[in-house]
């Protein structure tokens, strides 16, 4: 019997994606764990896996397609004991690409709430649990229990995508946003010669979160000015001796751990509000703003309070580059307990950032740069950075923020505490 190929669910939160890229064609063979395309989800492009063995004897949405829904039937395959003459679609229409909304013509419709993943699955002879040998060996690396995973492959079996989605822990898709009370007005422009440019799945999703983050997070900002110098000097002395490693620490690098270690001492700030209960994280994930070409993303440094900052440079300067890429896996960018956006670069002396929901708190770090500033009752030239947290006020009371900013600048300021 043939075996239809269906649009898997990359992330929890996919509805529907874009089919970039097929990576094999009708006639070839393939075996189970083999990359037969790659695929846009609403995070980042990421390559779907065989899971069955056999020969593809019809493709059935060309590559390039946009808007395929999850569970929609995109290839077929015939297993090696089958004619794949016989086993092919006989009326195997490729889809037609989704159309493109008038521009501004209308707000889009509220998408439904995305199909329940399929139960952990299980082989109708017994308590096997069906998965591709990728996903097994993906599953003993990370220590995930294939027995508590939701399969999203044919029949329910689980992939790898599954795998990495449950080791990320992020496996609740986020409540959907109410719909709108009426249609939004086509925007003006007033004769103004333009160009539109068609959102892609990355920039949507960016839009419908920031949009619930700000309809329904009640936000509240603290700033603090925090001097640098000392942290600066650490840092060059650092570098000199983890030069031989090939190692060079950025001030971002330390942020992330002076914001690890600031929750830890202020543990009340570390969590997340969930309707009737309050989550307190054990553990600081750092989410960390990166621009990607597709749009931002934030990869995650996992217990960042516990590694070295030299390790947290490693890392981050790995995912980055993957971030760069779309190459992100969904336990690289899904989850995290609090974020860090730092634009000091582009020289913004301060900013508020929109709480990454479900997080609580989002730290926004501007540039560094001389003021001047009073040290020990005298008027000083110091190099001086603004940053300022925005905190969900259903979760973290002002004193706590306030608490929390206040560890941060001490640890930035007296930056021996971050090697401890």
């Amino acid at each position: 019997m043939p075996i239809e190929i269906k649009m898997p669910a990359l992330s929890p939160t996919m509805e529907e994606g874009t089919l970039a890229k097929w990576l094999v064609k009708v006639g070839d063979k393939v075996s189970s764990g083999d990359i037969m395309a790659e695929i846009e989800t609403d995070k980042a492009t990421m390559e779907f896996e065989a899971v069955d063995e056999g020969t593809i004897v019809a493709i059935t949405v060309p590559e390039g397609s946009e808007g395929v829904k999850v569970g929609a039937v995109i290839a077929t395959l015939a297993s090696d004991d089958e004619d794949a003459a016989t086993s092919a679609p006989k009326a195997a229409a490729p889809a037609p690409k989704a159309e493109a909304a008038p521009a501004l013509a209308s707000a889009p419709a509220v998408a439904a709430s995305p199909a329940p993943m399929a139960a952990a699955a299980k082989a109708a002879d017994g308590d096997r649990v069906v998965a591709s040998p990728l996903a097994k060996r993906i599953a003993s690396q990370l220590g995930v229990d294939l027995g508590k995973v939701a399969g999203s492959g044919p029949n329910g079996r689980i992939v790898k995508a599954d795998v990495e989605g449950a080791k990320g822990g992020a496996a609740t898709p986020a409540p959907a946003v109410a719909a709108p009370a009426a249609a939004a007005a086509p925007a003006p422009d007033f004769g103004i010669p333009y160009e539109a440019e068609k959102l892609n799945n990355v920039r949507k999703t960016i839009a419908r979160r920031l949009t619930e983050a700000k309809q329904t997070i009640p936000h509240i900002y603290l700033t603090v000015d925090v001097r640098l110098d000392a942290l600066l000097k650490l840092r060059g002395e650092l570098n000199k001796a983890l030069e031989p490693q090939g190692v060079k620490l950025s001030v971002n690098d330390l942020m992330i751990k002076a914001l690890a270690k600031a929750l830890e001492i202020v543990p009340k700030c570390n969590v997340s509000f969930a309707g009737d209960e309050l989550r307190k994280f054990t553990r600081s994930d750092i989410s960390v703003a990166v621009a990607a070409p597709s749009g931002l993303i934030t990869p995650i440094i996992v217990d960042a309070g516990a590694k070295s900052v030299s390790q947290i440079s490693k890392e981050m300067s790995a995912l980055a580059a993957k971030a760069r890429e779309g190459k992100l896996q969904p336990h690289e960018y899904q989850g995290g307990t609090a974020s860090l956006s730092n634009l000091g670069m582009f020289g913004i002396k301060q900013f508020d950032a929109v709480i990454n929901p479900p997080q609580a708190m989002i730290l926004a770090v501007g540039a560094g740069e001389q003021r001047p500033y009073v040290v020990d009752g005298a008027l000083s030239v110091a190099t001086v950075m603004s940053a300022t947290g925005s905190f969900d006020h259903r979760a973290i009371d002002g004193a706590d923020g306030a608490a929390l900013m206040q560890a941060f600048k001490q640890l930035v300021e007296l930056p021996l505490g971050l090697l401890a």
